[in-house]
């Protein structure tokens, strides 16, 4: 019995001598960005047909965040909010023009800015991202200018470079050699079109090689997935196998990328020293029918700030710093940069304006968030503001998202989010209160935001 005992004591003792262990090292950070993914598109977010064990699985040991909102609506600026924890607007990544970068786009993420991969470095961090980047393709806006060490992936949406004469219609039955989307490894074009068949696959296998070979030093993997972005493409491994059809196969097979990089980690005896953080850039594409996803009870989709289009799943994963718990607080990809950087030990510069909050805090205790407010824009245009549980709407738009049908309100609109997700009982007349706060905290931010110039709007020759 006495050597039971004392045999069950070491055990104890080394666990939790790894764990503070753990805690001491710097901590890798995985993002895992999927494209145009739903609220509604995950098990464990309630979708009763796509089947996601191994992100299910990360939902009950990590963090489930319910209120968890992107930077934009679509997926340039989108993406510019989460690597530099600045509202696109502030860096010249928004447009009413041009919503994303093409590739006629002459501009792209401006050198000035520092993105979180440029931040990490200087801890010594080695950066990677594999998949979708769409912040410039030309060669002083690509990932190796921007902080990255190393890139396997294409430079903008799956669904560009169509060749000349099909139509968009394709996309319910495409041909991946129909889109000349070159596939490039840090600075070099090594395929032209990817093979999209296989893209998933390839991604994961990169990533699995990037965490291999950088086990022995902290780390930051970035993994963009270009799916499920219209046109769908998936391996034969997967196809057909859903009860959701094609969509529902490419967010499988998603999710089985998620569980190889996950057994990655635990073979390498790196899972009690990593941070995986799973979320989509923006919601569905609603227009695409059965070949887009679902916002669940949300409102809207893709191209419009309701909340269908801006709040999205969200699972934070870290054994060693991630307290397990449903996380009804606000968060936002804009605070996944000051986050890192606060568990990194990292200094942000100080005349650095950011409008990302640090949620290390509620990583690690399980509760609270210090963002109480989501400003949500269209384009450089105001859509609305939430503060608290009250979102307040100064604009209206198709709920679809395309066509664009943007105009002002004659009467603002008030709907309680915690009470009413789906933002179907309007209740502005009830609380004049919370609608004369609400404008004076809209007031009051845009005021004290400058707006540059887009780079969303230069064209190559013009």
């Amino acid at each position: 019995m006495k050597s039971l005992k004392l045999f069950l004591i070491s055990v104890f003792t080394l666990v939790f001598a790894n764990q503070i262990l753990a805690q001491k090292q710097k901590p890798n950070f995985i993002i895992i960005f999927t494209d145009d993914q739903g609220y509604g598109d995950l098990g464990c977010f309630g979708h009763p047909t796509i089947k996601t064990p191994n992100i299910d699985k990360m939902a009950v040991e990590g963090q489930k965040w319910t209120n968890f909102y992107v930077a934009a609506n679509v997926c340039t600026p989108s993406r510019a909010g989460l690597l530099t924890g600045r509202l696109p607007n502030r860096i010249g990544m928004e447009s009413d023009k041009r919503r994303v970068l093409f590739p006629n786009s002459d501009g792209g993420l401006p050198a000035s800015e520092q993105t979180v991969a440029e931040l990490l470095k200087t801890a010594n961090y080695h950066t990677g991202i594999i998949g979708k980047w769409h912040l410039g393709h030309l060669p002083q806006y690509m990932p190796l200018q921007n902080g990255f060490d190393y890139y396997f992936g294409i430079p903008y949406s799956n669904d560009m470079e169509r060749e000349y004469g099909i139509p968009r219609e394709e996309f319910l039955d495409a041909k991946t050699e129909n889109y000349k989307v070159p596939l490039i490894r840090n600075n070099e074009e090594i395929e032209r079109p990817a093979n999209q068949n296989t893209i998933t696959k390839r991604y994961t296998e990169e990533s699995i090689k990037f965490i291999e070979q950088n086990k022995n030093k902290p780390f930051f993997l970035y993994l963009a997935h270009n799916m499920p972005h219209v046109p769908l493409f998936a391996s034969k491994d997967f196809l057909g196998k859903s009860e959701r059809g094609k969509y529902g196969d490419v967010i499988e097979e998603i999710d089985w990328s998620v569980g190889e990089i996950m057994k990655t980690l635990k073979k390498q005896g790196l899972d009690k020293n990593t941070i995986v953080v799973f979320t989509s850039d923006n919601g569905p594409w609603k227009v695409y029918n059965e070949h887009g996803g679902s916002a669940g009870s949300l409102f809207g989709g893709k191209g419009t700030s309701y909340e269908g289009g801006m709040r999205v799943p969200a699972v934070i994963w870290g054994p060693s710093y991630v307290k397990p718990n449903v996380i009804s607080s606000i968060g936002s990809t804009l605070d996944i940069l000051p986050s890192f950087c606060q568990m990194a030990n990292v200094k942000i510069p100080k005349d650095l304006i950011l409008d990302g909050k640090d949620l290390s805090g509620v990583w690690k205790n399980g509760f609270g968030s210090p963002r109480n407010e989501m400003f949500y824009y269209h384009g450089t245009k105001l859509f609305a503001v939430r503060k608290g549980d009250y979102k307040l709407y100064f604009m209206k738009n198709n709920p679809d998202g395309y066509p664009e049908q943007l105009e002002n309100l004659e009467n603002v609109q008030l709907f309680n989010l915690s009470i009413d997700p789906s933002e179907r009982f309007e209740i502005a007349e009830k609380h004049p209160e919370i609608v004369s706060e609400i404008k004076l905290l809209a007031k009051t931010h845009r005021e004290n935001l400058v707006i540059p110039p887009s780079n969303l709007e230069k064209i190559i020759g013009k």
